[in-house]
């Protein structure tokens, strides 16, 4: 076993992620990445460090014909109960990450569809005298065209919702090429953040714009929210779409929600979070209905997306 696959089995049994191990050496995570990918060695200081983070000896370290035995590395008390790590092969993650690629489409589009679903009935309701008799219909084929990429798109990611749950083990090689894909998909990701974020701001500009211009008649009250959700529709599906395949990096790689120590928690939904949302949507269709300030009432989305928080804090998902 040479040193870079050394330093990624060790790093994993501390249930570190390659930004904790950086910071616990004072050096980058680009550097702990080029070292698991074997595209450079650490120096002599770095591999004090190393060996004394994981308590093991320079020559385990150094010597590739030294091999890690199971209890080379100090995990804690739990350790022995832990399952074997999954085996990960190089075929496997390609195939994830081009799965994981059409997943982000699915979701993103079903998302989108959702947030859109009433606005055929606001359109038709302000436009026609049959708003309700046509407008309710196509709001539900919407909802059901988004509910079955939902279930298409999971049931095509089953297979690999292991990644989630168990610990992986991944063949030589991969932790670098991942990590250099993250890399390059982290400018991206940014991007998509602030464009989604622009986008939620700026989706009540156009409502402001057309009733100054045109005043308030049938047609504006009809564009406007349609404008709103479209906007918010569109942000809100930017962010979804590389947000997952930013998951999906972090998946391969072990950090941040997918550490090791983080996948042995429960993973059931926390009720609370449901029913929260739930209510949220709710209030949001009832209050719009009722005063027509399709405008304003979008501000209860902003609102209930700051008090989350609080919500998660108050009642905190309970553990296994």
């Amino acid at each position: 076993m040479i040193l870079a696959d050394k330093i990624i089995e060790l790093r994993k049994r501390q249930g570190m992620s390659q930004e904790e191990l950086a910071e616990k050496l004072g050096v980058s995570r680009q550097s702990v990445s080029k070292w698991e990918g074997a595209q450079s060695t650490p120096d002599l200081n770095r591999i004090l460090q190393l060996a004394e983070i994981f308590g093991v000896s320079t020559d385990t370290l150094l010597k590739d014909t030294e091999e890690l035995s199971v209890s080379t590395a100090p995990v804690s008390e739990s350790a022995e109960t832990e399952p074997p790590l999954r085996k990960v092969s190089m075929e496997e993650v390609n195939g994830f990450l081009a799965a994981n690629e059409k997943h982000s489409v699915f979701i993103s589009v079903g998302v989108f569809l959702c947030i859109i679903c009433l606005t055929p009935l606001i359109v038709l309701d302000n436009l026609t005298s049959v708003g309700d008799a046509i407008g309710v219909p196509l709001m539900f084929l919407i909802v059901a065209a988004a509910v079955t990429l939902f279930i298409i798109t999971s049931q095509r990611m089953k297979r690999y919702e292991y990644l989630e749950k168990e610990g992986i083990d991944t063949e030589y090689g991969i932790s670098g090429m991942v990590t250099e894909k993250k890399s390059k998909f982290e400018p991206k990701y940014t991007m998509s953040i602030v464009i989604g974020v622009i986008l939620f701001i700026l989706a009540v500009v156009p409502t402001i714009i057309i009733e100054t211009i045109y005043g308030e008649n049938k047609y504006t009250e009809a564009l406007e929210p349609t404008l709103l959700f479209v906007f918010v529709a569109i942000g809100v599906a930017v962010i979804t779409r590389s947000s997952i395949i930013m998951d999906g990096y972090k998946k391969l790689l072990e950090e941040d929600a997918f550490t090791r120590e983080k996948k042995s928690r429960s993973h059931k939904p926390n009720p609370a979070f449901i029913i929260y949302w739930c209510v949220v949507t709710a209030l949001f269709i009832a209050v719009s209905f009722l005063t027509n300030r399709w405008d304003l009432t979008w501000l209860i989305w902003v609102i209930a997306g700051i008090l989350t928080p609080v919500v998660l804090i108050l009642f905190p998902n309970k553990k296994s």
